[in-house]
């Protein structure tokens, strides 16, 4: 990246951040509503570890922390940009989305840099989030130090799988002109495959199975097994090259559908 495209990649980064930081009644709902996340999440698996030490291998503290450490997770996602017009399907729809090929900057590596800046304001709000339950000791330690610069490395990855992964959604849009349907059911399908909703150890073979077959597990089960020690280090190597894979191929076919969806830009209501 040149010198003159660091300060463009950083204003562009940084302005659905900024418009939250500048709305207080957004932070403070997003504080209230990851406590009460948080809070919920501890209730209810403690509740389920009541009359058991262990369950699908996992002992209390484990899946107490996986479930706190799946909440903080999806904090990183990418903020709602629907309330600024800024959604990709908003733009097809108003006919804005042609500004995106007339700028300077390449959609794609707008799109990129809006994502990026998007996921590092969630991270700082996840590991703030994660110091405080730490403190409070409602979330362990990772499973060694070794396992913690691992689950670093994996969480990086999965994280760059979900970004491919709301990409391809969106440029479908090109072909589609609507996407409502298709991100709703990303939304849903990433939360039960991913293992957000509980951990994939308690699904029956024949689930964790196919789950192994799809990108979705890379994006959360896998960072967080290596962290409560649930994938042990001399098997994360191979689990790592699974998430690296994924990012090949999906940074492979939203690139191809970059260039053709170039080509069939339509502009709607003005």
């Amino acid at each position: 990246m040149t010198a003159p495209a660091l300060p463009r990649a950083w204003r562009t980064a940084r302005i659905t951040p900024l418009a939250e930081i500048l709305a207080p009644g957004r932070v403070a709902a997003t504080a209230v509503r990851m406590a009460v996340q948080v809070f919920l999440v501890v209730c209810l698996w403690r509740a389920l570890y009541a009359h058991t030490t262990t369950s699908a291998g996992l002992g209390r503290e484990q899946a107490v922390s996986y479930a706190v450490m799946a909440a903080l997770a999806t904090r990183i996602r990418g903020l709602d940009r629907r309330a600024a017009r800024d959604t990709v399907i908003q733009h097809i729809q108003f006919g804005t989305i042609v500004y995106w090929f007339l700028r300077p900057l390449a959609p794609r590596r707008y799109y990129l840099y809006r994502a990026v800046g998007d996921q590092l304001y969630g991270f700082a709000w996840a590991l703030a989030a994660y110091t405080v339950c730490r403190l409070a000791g409602v979330l362990g330690p990772p499973a060694s130090a070794g396992a913690g610069a691992v689950f670093a490395l994996s969480l990086f990855l999965g994280q760059t799988v979900l970004y491919q992964l709301t990409l391809l959604i969106d440029l479908l849009c090109f072909w589609t002109l609507r996407n409502e349907s298709a991100l709703m059911i990303l939304v849903f399908a990433q939360n039960l495959l991913s293992g957000a909703y509980a951990p994939l150890w308690y699904f029956p073979g024949w689930f964790r199975a196919m789950s192994t077959a799809l990108p979705f597990q890379s994006t959360l089960n896998i960072p967080l097994s290596i962290y409560i020690g649930r994938i042990q280090l001399s098997s994360a190597p191979a689990q790592l090259a699974v998430q690296a894979v994924w990012v090949v191929i999906l940074a492979l076919l939203t690139r191809l559908l970059w260039r053709r969806a170039a080509a069939r830009v339509v502009s709607q209501g003005g």
